[in-house]
């Protein structure tokens, strides 16, 4: 393999202005360099280094077992044609989606700003960095996943003829995330209380998906200040809740997801990458002024 190379002003000043997809496509060495050196950041200095990536979701399913067989001892959700009756499985196979999510946004909120001397040198499609922020976080999911596909496979799990599927949900999440991600990032440049607010909405958003418990507890309907809110409807209106669902119909139950399900969430795609664009194309005019 080849050694991961640092991009070289000498690469980035032969690049045009600007951040059009046709830029970005001719940026593809440039980007493929920018994810390569965040991955490799990633887990820099550190004795294991990328083991860590195998190592995190194996303690993670293992103390989730621990945790919810022998101390809150919950009710397992059936999986349903697969038959598994793991709560930690059904955990983890929604917090998989939720983490790439989190993550994603997480990791670019900062990638504009810590990257200010590289856009005030030198001209370069900026989305490069996000991109190359989100594509670092795809591949860190995709080891997950691995890890993941490896323990539900020795536990019975039938997933593996979806295989394709849960491919074709990966890209429509990355999709969405590559949106919010271009969003954030530049809004962050012009307002920099803003990635306070996101990790606060983060939190929120935790606990407004199905990862710690199912779709079935959330009410049709609930009454607050004499107003009847249509609970249920709102819920699903939630992108994160689709996905969640996607991962967990494929992984834990080995069924694959109902139509309504991936026309939310090619929909949920769309608009957040389109709106990503148009945000990031507008305000990175002045990116290295506010920079």
């Amino acid at each position: 393999m080849e050694p991961m190379k640092e991009p070289r002003d000498d690469d980035l000043k032969v690049l045009p202005r600007g951040s059009s997809v046709a830029d970005v496509i001719r940026a593809r060495e440039l980007l493929w360099n920018l994810t390569l050196r965040d991955l490799r950041g990633r887990y820099r200095r550190s004795t294991l280094g990328w083991a860590w990536s195998l190592v995190t979701p194996l303690a993670t399913i293992l103390i989730f077992t621990l945790v919810f067989r022998y101390v809150l001892r919950i009710p397992v959700p059936a999986g349903d044609p697969s038959g598994l009756e793991s709560f930690a499985l059904y955990l983890v196979c929604g917090l998989i989606s939720w983490n790439f999510i989190a993550n994603s946004v997480n990791g670019s909120m900062d990638v504009l700003i810590g990257n200010g001397n590289l856009i005030k040198r030198v001209y370069f499609p900026r989305a490069t960095l996000v991109i190359a922020s989100v594509g670092s976080a795809t591949v860190t999911l995709g080891v997950e996943l691995s890890v993941l596909g490896v323990v539900l496979l020795v536990v019975g799990s039938p997933f593996l003829p979806l295989l394709p599927i849960l491919v074709l949900v990966i890209a429509f999440q990355a999709a969405f995330v590559l949106g919010l991600a271009l969003a954030l990032s530049v809004a962050n440049v012009y307002f920099r209380d803003l990635q306070y607010v996101v990790a606060i909405l983060l939190q929120l958003g935790f606990y407004a998906a199905p990862i710690i418990y199912p779709v079935s507890l959330v009410p049709e309907r609930a009454v607050v200040a004499g107003l009847e809110i249509p609970v249920a409807t709102l819920y699903h209106l939630n992108p994160a809740v689709r996905f969640v669902e996607a991962y967990r119909d494929i992984l834990y139950d080995g069924r694959i997801p109902p139509a309504t399900t991936f026309a939310a969430l090619v929909l949920s795609a769309v608009l957040a990458l389109g709106l990503g664009i148009l945000v990031f194309r507008k305000l990175e005019i002045r990116l290295a002024e506010e920079l």
